[in-house]
Order: structure tokens, then C-alpha cells, then sequence
């Protein structure tokens, strides 16, 4: 899925807004007409003869001509380069600008600017990043005023034609929700021309298809800009968008509007969501958990306890689509209880504490839920993204071997275990008992949990080792 919060990029600045900046007094002398379409996205001053090596394309180039010898080959540079125009400053090295280079710049189809004397290159240069911040904040604003609009759509009734429709609007194109095969399922704006309708076809399948893909294709189909996005959740659908203009912006909006058509789409297309509703109900009115597990789909399930700093249904919502279940619901203590299928591993998320149950089956899931409880407040308490429940199996001597295999050529490690564990992890009894200093102590129980593989703070783990170090 696309970035939804990655800010627009700066827009560039119409050459036809710096000519009209009356302080600068900068003149057209050759080139297209700058209303059609020039656009400047940086500035950037060389009296280099040959200054292509350091243009990266869209720069507004200023010069005195320096070294001017050969105007034909420093404009052919220039828009090989792919500079948007070329500012020519008069004095004081030359009186007016080269008719050579004039011709020349008509020539290649160069925008030639004249810089008048009493104008500075880091006038014009400052004058292009005022105008750059203006449209960047300009641009910010309406990105914010979309994502406002979208989120107020995405309540309404009907909340996803209402979002296609407000995206619509705000692309000033056609907004269409397609299957992974291109077919439309829902539709708002004009209806895209045949070439833009067959290119978002093809980028559905591009993006929407089996596997892993990208998070967005992007393509021109005669005069549109058209664009798709992966809604996620592997149902294969896609957000498409055509426009015959595209700002800097508008990708930002439609990740937005994606991450929006991804939550809202996701409980609707699980074949499996109509029949666990049922269940849900039928245990919520008093049936007994073993009527209700034929509609569950029989498990095992694993009960997830989930905690973020985002607190809202949209960050649940986003939680339960990342691991694949749309069976959740947000406490009020802003704790996320999920159900996982078919004993779906679970996995860390940035950004969230998580406490997992065993898989257990429909009848076993109240005891799924304190166990993924203890699991959570145990996370909490180490600090780790996830933490798992575990049942101790049955101790054997062969199994208590096998547990402790790792410490076998550490008798001093097995020893120190073996004593920190039965006085009950006090660090400072366990030093005075073997005769070293705590800090060899702390040291010797980190590499134990290292080697073990074991979370030495949970009771459990503790539990088992101590009754391997007795069968030992």
C-alpha cells in the first residue's frame, strides 16, 4: 500500500509567474511562449563554456557569458541537459544579449530570459525559492484539506462511493475502484476517455495481481495522467485515478484515499466474515462456544492483545488488516483484542506491543484470551514488540537434556543459573552464595538467556528451568 503520510513534493514554479514579478523586470526574448507550460524547479548560476555535467534537468540557468564562444553549441548543451530556461544577464559583460544566442535558443526551443542590470542572479535566485515555498505551502494546505474531507467521507453512510466521489473532486478527474481483472466495482467523477480506461485496466493487473507488487503504477494515456494503488489484504482490489492535470500533491491525497478504500472494502470481501458474525452473535446471546465453533470454521485460533500510542478505530482497523483478520475490537482501555484464523502466526508491528495466545480451538477461547492478557502485560514489562504464550510440555529427563544442552560445557553458567534461580533472581544473594561480585552475576544470567534463547523474566520459563536443572 502506498505512503499516505509522505508530504507532496515541492511543486515547481511557472516561468510565467517569475515574468510576471514586476521587481525583477526579467524579459522573454526567445523560446516558446511561457504559457506553454515551462516550469522552473531549481536555479542554478555557471559561467562554465559547457555547464552540462552540473545540471540535473529543470533548472533555470543564469549566466553572463564569460565564456560565450559558440552559442549554437552551449544552447544544444543546455536543453540536452534538460534546463527549463536560461537567463541572460546584460552587463557586465556584454552590452545586450547575442543575437547568436537568441537565434540559437529559438532554434532549440530554449526560453531565453534577459536579466536586466539592476537585477541580481540572487535576486531571481530568491525570488524562485519564495515562489517555491509559497506553492509548497499552498500545496500542504490542500493536501490537508483533503485528508480532512476524505476521513469525513469515509463516515458518511455509504462511506466508499462517498470517498471515490470526494477524491474525484479533488483530483478534478475520475476516481474508479477496480478488481485485479480491471472490472469496475464502484465509480465517481467523468468517465475516463477509452485509452485511460484501458491503461487503468492494465495497472490494476500490475498492481492488483498475485504476490507481492508495487505500491503504485503511474502512466500517461493520451492527454490523462492515470494512476493505480493496491488496496491490500490480497482481494485484488485497486484504487484507480485519471485526470487530464496532476499536481504535486495528488498522490499524497490518493494514498490517503487507498488507506482509507483498504479499511473500508476489507470487512465486505472476506467470504468467511458473514458466517463469524453469526457466531460472534451466538456467543454474545448465551450459546454455548461449542455451537458456535462449526461457524468459526472449528480453529485453532490464537487471541491477540494489542497496544499503540494510536488509540483510534482507523489504527485498529489498519492492525487487523496488516494480520489478516478483520475479526477485532478496540477496548475503551485502548487496548485491541484480535482473533487470527486457521492458527495464523502473529507477527511484530512497529509501532505496537503485542500478546499472543497458544492456538486454540472455539470452545478454549476464553482461556486464549487471558493467556494473550499475561502475554501483553509481560511485553509491557520487557519491552518487547511481541511476546508470545507458552506451555510448558511435559519434563523428562531426555527433555530437560535437551533443554539445557546449550549450557553443557558451562558448568559455572549452569551453576549460577542454578543459583539465581532458587533465590528467586535476588542478584545480590546469588553473589554472596558462589563468592563473586553481582555485576559477574548479571553478565553470567544474560549469556544464559542468550544461549537459552529463553526470557528469563517470564515466570513460566523460570518454572521450566528449574525443574530441568532438578532433573539434571
Amino acid at each position: 500500500m502506498p505512503e499516505a503520510d509522505a508530504p507532496p513534493p515541492t511543486p515547481p514554479v511557472p516561468l510565467t509567474t517569475l515574468l510576471a514579478d514586476r521587481e525583477l523586470g526579467l524579459r522573454r526574448l526567445a523560446g516558446p511562449d511561457a504559457s506553454e507550460g515551462a516550469a522552473i524547479r531549481m536555479v542554478h548560476t555557471s559561467e562554465m563554456a559547457d555547464p552540462f555535467p552540473y545540471l540535473l534537468g529543470g533548472e533555470l540557468l543564469l549566466s553572463a557569458g564569460v565564456l560565450l564562444d559558440d552559442a549554437d553549441r552551449y544552447v544544444a548543451r543546455i536543453v540536452e541537459a534538460g534546463a527549463a530556461a536560461l537567463g541572460f544577464g546584460v552587463t557586465p559583460v556584454h552590452d545586450t544579449v547575442p543575437s547568436a544566442l537568441v537565434e540559437a535558443c529559438d532554434h532549440r526551443g530554449l526560453p531565453l530570459l534577459e536579466v536586466p542590470p539592476r537585477t541580481t542572479f540572487t535576486a531571481v535566485a530568491r525570488a524562485v525559492w519564495r515562489l517555491m515555498a509559497e506553492a509548497r505551502h499552498h500545496e500542504l494546505q490542500r493536501v490537508a484539506r483533503a485528508q480532512q474531507g476524505l476521513a469525513a467521507a469515509a463516515a458518511r453512510p455509504a462511506p466508499v462511493p462517498a470517498v471515490l466521489r470526494r477524491l474525484a473532486r479533488y483530483v478534478r478527474g475520475s476516481a474508479v475502484l477496480l478488481d485485479g481483472e480491471g472490472s469496475v466495482v464502484h465509480a465517481a467523477g467523468p468517465e475516463p476517455s477509452g485509452a485511460a480506461a484501458a491503461a487503468l485496466s492494465r495497472l490494476a493487473r500490475v498492481v492488483g495481481g498475485p504476490g507481492p507488487g508495487p505500491a503504485s503504477a503511474t502512466d500517461q494515456a493520451g492527454d490523462d495522467h492515470v494512476a493505480a494503488y493496491p488496496l491490500g489484504g490480497g482481494r485484488g482490489l485497486v484504487l484507480a485515478v485519471a485526470a487530464p492535470a496532476r499536481e504535486a500533491g495528488d498522490h499524497t491525497i490518493a494514498g490517503v484515499a487507498a488507506v482509507l478504500l483498504s479499511l473500508l472494502t476489507a470487512p465486505h470481501l472476506d467470504t468467511d466474515v458473514s458466517a463469524r458474525s453469526g457466531a460472534l452473535v451466538r456467543l454474545l446471546l448465551g450459546a454455548a462456544p461449542e455451537s458456535a465453533a462449526p461457524l468459526l470454521g472449528g480453529g485453532p485460533w490464537t487471541v491477540l492483545h494489542a497496544r499503540s500510542a494510536d488509540t483510534t478505530p482507523f489504527a485498529a482497523a489498519a492492525l487487523g488488516a496488516a494480520l489478516g483478520t478483520t475479526l477485532l475490537s478496540l477496548e475503551g482501555d485502548g487496548t485491541v483484542r484480535l482473533l487470527l484464523p486457521g492458527g495464523r502466526e502473529p507477527s511484530a508491528r512497529p509501532g505496537w506491543t503485542l500478546g499472543a495466545s497458544a492456538p486454540a480451538a472455539p470452545e478454549a477461547l476464553r482461556e486464549a484470551d487471558a493467556q494473550a492478557d499475561r502475554a501483553l502485560r509481560r511485553a509491557a514489562a520487557t519491552r518487547s514488540g511481541l511476546v508470545r504464550h507458552r506451555e510448558p510440555g511435559p519434563l523428562t529427563p531426555e527433555s530437560a537434556r535437551a533443554l539445557l544442552a546449550p549450557l553443557a560445557d558451562a558448568p559455572a553458567l549452569v551453576e549460577t543459573l542454578r543459583t539465581w534461580l532458587s533465590v528467586h533472581g535476588g542478584w545480590d544473594r546469588t553473589a554472596a552464595a558462589l563468592g563473586v561480585h553481582r555485576n559477574t552475576v548479571r553478565q553470567r544470567i544474560a549469556r544464559c538467556a542468550s544461549l537459552l534463547g529463553a526470557d528469563l523474566d517470564d515466570v513460566d520459563v523460570r518454572m521450566e528451568l528449574w525443574f530441568a536443572l532438578r532433573q539434571r
